[in-house]
């Protein structure tokens, strides 16, 4: 008797083959025709033209003049009805308390908007003193770990408009060695960097990927080594507990 596969137990093919159709659509700029679609999808296009139809009345799809079909904007209304800051902030913060506790360090979230780097939440590390960060504080792009990050995972377009947005539009205004720097954190999945701002302190930043591949914040960390404690994690030790937060938080902003 063959075993049946735990990723098949419960298969509703109706289903899928409905994501099939929008996940195909949402790939396609100027839309398909239904036999361009039971052809992409290897089906019959009776079987597309029902579920096309009922796409069309539930407002996920829309037939244009040209007989086509294209994905409307009901997905993007649906992701936004929650106000998506609160839900990233509330995932967030459990994985930043587990790890200010596990490295005994400071730890902050920090989010782009319209091109600004925002920092959304804060945990401040267990005993007398921590370095931490402000929530509200508006931090630069080029000269931290947060920045470095958000940077280092753009498409080429969107670092173009960041850099723009901080007036850096300039090949001549980078820092030397910016683009080498972060083509590495690419590479390696992270940032760790001396602060521009504090001395003592190591910025260690991680990117929290959305369900697009795309990065929707950035974990930091301000390293400072704990002098009063001599079986406090090191800074490896910190760097290897934030990439594991990051990872968690991925995975939760992606359900």
């Amino acid at each position: 008797m063959a075993i049946e596969d735990d990723g098949d137990r419960y298969r509703a093919p109706a289903l899928d083959k409905g994501l099939d159709i929008l996940e195909l659509l949402a790939a396609t700029p100027d839309g398909l025709s239904q036999a361009e679609i039971a052809k992409a999808l290897n089906r019959s296009p009776n079987e597309i033209y029902r579920m096309l139809d009922r796409l069309v009345r539930r407002d996920y799809v829309r037939r244009t003049p040209e007989d086509r079909y294209e994905i409307t904007l009901k997905l993007f209304e649906m992701a936004h009805a929650r106000p998506p800051m609160h839900r990233l902030i509330s995932q967030a913060t459990p994985v930043l308390r587990r790890f200010s506790l596990k490295a005994e360090q400071a730890v902050h979230l920090v989010v782009r908007d319209r091109n600004i780097l925002v920092v959304v939440a804060q945990v401040d590390g267990p005993g007398y003193w921590n370095v931490s960060i402000r929530v509200g504080s508006r931090i630069g792009l080029v000269n931290t770990g947060s920045g470095h990050v958000f940077l280092a995972f753009a498409t080429s377009e969107e670092r173009a408009l960041m850099l723009e947005a901080q007036g850096l539009s300039n090949p001549e205004a980078m820092p030397k060695g910016l683009e080498t720097r972060l083509t590495q954190i690419a590479e390696q999945g992270y940032e760790s960097m001396p602060s521009a701002q504090t001395p003592g302190v190591f910025n260690l930043s991680v990117p929290v990927f959305g369900p697009m591949g795309s990065v929707l914040a950035v974990i930091t960390s301000p390293y400072t080594q704990r002098l009063d404690k001599y079986d406090a994690p090191n800074m490896q030790q910190a760097l290897e507990l934030i990439r594991v937060a990051g990872h968690e938080l991925s995975r939760r902003a992606k359900e």
